[in-house]
């Protein structure tokens, strides 16, 4: 390791002083996040007009289903990869992140996965990974496109992160152009109506993966080699495996969770 990461030795009165300093831009942060999220909350909400079906364990239901009779639904966009028969190693390593659904359950939410492959690919990839989250295929139906999971110009017009394909190529983001891309979508249950109120993408999703803010607390952070870390192991933003690889080699492939 580099001895230029190892914080400098200090007594406990300057620590204190210096931890002191952090604390308020921290608290200063925490109000700006309130914030945020009262922002967010007020957002207007869309009328979900679409008749979307989807494959889960008790066959083919729509959206409505998906609440399990809760108001509020949560859809992560699971990026899974078919020709490889496996889930995406960034995804994966979110829904090991997730915690027990009582606590969202106690708020009237529901929690879901959601891809577009089919239904017993997903399973076999769920048993595998120990996971017990509701997982849905989306396979055969335009859910992914229109709420730009799947990019693919030939069925929708090119948009991730609210940004077109012409942005998206001019920023160098070409992986997000064609193929599986992750999200999260937030819907609301109104009596018979269900409507969009929320949906984010890139590294707005970190805020779902609670080993990334456990590993921000270290003085080494998340090892990848930016914004002063360390690029631990040398591996990068590449680093995140599905949990049961870890000891074997680097794979050949990358999803765009790596290259951002």
């Amino acid at each position: 390791m580099d001895r230029s990461y190892i914080p400098q030795v200090a007594t406990r009165e300057q620590w204190l002083a210096a931890r002191k300093a952090l604390l308020e831009q921290e608290k200063a942060l925490t109000r700006q996040r309130d914030a945020l999220n009262r922002a967010r909350r007020a957002l207007p909400m869309v009328l979900v007009e679409e008749d979307y079906r989807f494959d889960g364990p008790q066959g083919e239901v729509g959206l409505e289903a998906l609440f399990d009779g809760r108001s509020q639904l949560i859809v992560y966009h699971f990026m899974y990869h078919m020709d490889r028969g496996e889930g995406c190693d960034g995804c994966s390593c979110l829904v090991d992140n997730i915690g027990h659904q009582s606590h969202l359950h106690a708020r009237d939410t529901n929690l879901v996965l959601v891809s577009r492959a089919p239904l017993a690919d997903l399973e076999a990839f769920k048993r595998r990974m120990g996971w017990t989250l509701p997982w849905y295929s989306s396979y055969g139906s335009r859910f992914n496109y229109d709420y730009h999971a799947t990019t693919d110009e030939q069925v929708a017009p090119v948009e991730y992160n609210y940004r077109d394909k012409d942005e998206l190529e001019r920023l160098g983001l070409t992986y997000h152009v064609q193929g599986e891309q992750p999200g999260v979508s937030v819907f609301l249950r109104d009596g018979g109506r269900i409507y969009h109120t929320y949906s984010c993408y890139g590294r707005g999703l970190e805020m779902l993966m609670s080993s990334f803010h456990f590993l921000d607390f270290t003085p080494f952070g998340r090892g990848e080699g930016w914004d002063g870390m360390p690029d631990l192991h040398g591996k990068g933003l590449n680093w995140t495996r599905l949990h049961d690889e870890y000891e074997q080699a680097a794979p050949s492939h990358d999803c765009c969770a790596h290259k951002a």
